[in-house]
């Protein structure tokens, strides 16, 4: 069979739970449709729960301390010295047409130039030429729509930086018409360029990636009128009022910022009624919907162009968010579920058709989507990759790594912490402090089918003497075998002492 076209669809910020097939009230038609021409990962999760060390970890295919960003503060500025070849770059060299529309977020412009395209033949941003986000030859919105994206800032202005200040997850009805906001501009420059793209003999790589739903909330009244207040569950109320998790309490230590955004928002939610707590929730799940409108579109379109025969789509989200659980935390930054989980599809005709419409519970990472797609297209992966394809059927992986080294507003790095979780159990290992300083490491585990919530620590419970130990020897031996390879491998023969051999 000639190798497939790649269809990557992206969302910032959706929880696993925030698709209609897994979450009935929740309005996704178009994602759903994936969901029943495929399979759906119902385990999944980040290497790193926030954008820009996801969305690296991601393209790259290596873990955040692989890649070495490790907080949203990170970057790779020089293009001569990259951990691997990303993503685009790596279906660019296979001989892809390779279009991207939306969010990378790699931040790797240098004061003021652009950054690289990394391999994108074609790229539309929704963003300004001044956003960290430009990348050499983009076409941003700022280009076409000036007024548009100004009127935009200006209905979000009172959302703060990243839009995620209590006001942004308050939210509030949008005033601006579709395509005046950044996602319309996307999507827009997305739908152009299916309408003029002939093929040329080359398979298609065609990235579309959104900025929400993550906040804020200025949703266009026609999605937030398809829910109804009295559908929406009260938060969940835990046993405690500050959060007692370790990584929990050395994140908000190591970070004033972090720790005064989470308390201004504390401090406006509890004095919120019940329905005013509702409405933000609804508003994330209308957020959703939005961007499913989105999706549909270019799926119809890609259909009506024929794009989708001989086709692998994916369909996943860089990570979570809170939406007010643990104390009302919002955002990410954490290593808990509504953070750390994300959805997850594979569909298209590459799929068999014994598995369209099923689940698959083992625990799939995002860096498994690059091996995946790498087996897809016929591409030799990397061999310093840590994740494995998807479509491999004798994985005998126990367990999902991911890790989180603070939110990067702080003055040093801290020290990391570790997730290792299967279905059943989650433990995490931290230290509190800077990342060299000799301390004792504080520990986590959760039993995820008794306390889905996760709100009581059995770490040191001599019932689960066993499993916490189990887990422990687990989550070692894929550190150590994931850092052993790399990123860099500098020894005489290079990469392919990393090789199998028969």
């Amino acid at each position: 069979m000639s190798r497939p076209n790649i269809i990557f669809i992206m969302t910032d910020q959706q929880r696993h739970d925030a698709i209609g097939c897994v979450n009935p009230l929740v309005k996704t038609p178009g994602i759903d449709s994936l969901a029943k021409d495929g399979i759906l990962f119902d385990q999944a999760v980040c290497q790193c729960p926030m954008c820009v060390p996801s969305r690296n970890s991601m393209m790259f295919g290596l873990y955040p301390s692989q890649t070495g960003i490790r907080t949203n503060s990170g970057a790779l500025l020089d293009e001569s010295r990259l951990p691997a070849v990303p993503l685009p770059q790596l279906l660019n060299d296979a001989g892809y047409f390779c279009a991207g529309f939306g969010k990378t977020h790699w931040n790797n412009t240098i004061k003021g130039e652009p950054g690289s395209r990394r391999g994108f033949h074609v790229r539309a941003e929704g963003q300004p030429r001044f956003s960290l986000q430009y990348e050499e030859g983009a076409t941003m919105m700022d280009d076409e729509d000036p007024e548009g994206l100004k009127a935009y800032f200006e209905e979000t202005r009172e959302f703060g930086s990243g839009e995620e200040t209590y006001y942004g997850y308050l939210g509030k009805a949008s005033k601006l018409p579709k395509e005046h906001h950044r996602d319309g501009f996307i999507h827009k420059k997305c739908i152009e360029f299916l309408d003029s793209y002939e093929p040329d003999g080359r398979p298609l790589f065609l990235y579309l990636s959104f900025i929400k739903p993550h906040a804020g909330y200025n949703i266009p009244p026609e999605f937030e009128s398809q829910y109804d207040l009295k559908d929406i569950p009260p938060l969940p109320v835990p046993p405690w009022e500050n959060d007692p998790s370790p990584h929990i309490q050395n994140a908000m230590n190591a970070s004033r910022r972090l720790n005064e955004i989470h308390n201004a928002r504390k401090e406006v939610w509890k004095t919120l009624s019940d329905d005013e707590k509702r409405l933000s929730t609804l508003r994330y799940y209308a957020n959703c919907t939005f961007m499913d409108h989105f999706i549909e579109s270019a799926l119809t379109k890609i259909r009506e162009k024929g794009l989708d025969k001989n086709t692998l789509f994916i369909f996943v989200s860089d990570h979570g968010e809170m939406m007010g659980e643990r104390d009302y935390r919002f955002s990410k930054y954490c290593l808990f579920e509504s953070s750390v989980r994300v959805p997850m599809i594979l569909a298209g005709d590459r799929i068999a058709s014994s598995l369209k419409g099923t689940r698959d519970s083992r625990p799939a990472m995002l860096v498994d989507l690059l091996p995946t797609i790498c087996e897809a297209a016929g591409i030799e992966p990397d061999p310093r990759y840590p994740g494995e394809s998807l479509f491999k059927t004798d994985s005998i992986r126990k367990g999902a790594f991911s890790e989180y080294h603070g939110s990067g507003s702080e003055n040093t790095q801290i020290a990391p912490a570790w997730m290792w979780r299967n279905e059943n159990y989650k433990l995490i290992l931290s230290r509190p402090g800077f990342s060299i300083d000799q301390t004792d490491p504080v520990c986590e585990l959760y039993d995820l089918k008794r306390d889905p919530n996760e709100w009581t620590n059995v770490y040191n419970d001599p019932a689960y003497r066993d499993i916490r130990e189990q887990m422990t020897i687990e989550l070692l031996e894929n550190a150590m075998s994931a850092f052993a390879k790399g990123a860099a491998f500098g020894d005489y023969r290079g990469l392919d002492k990393l090789k199998k051999r028969d």
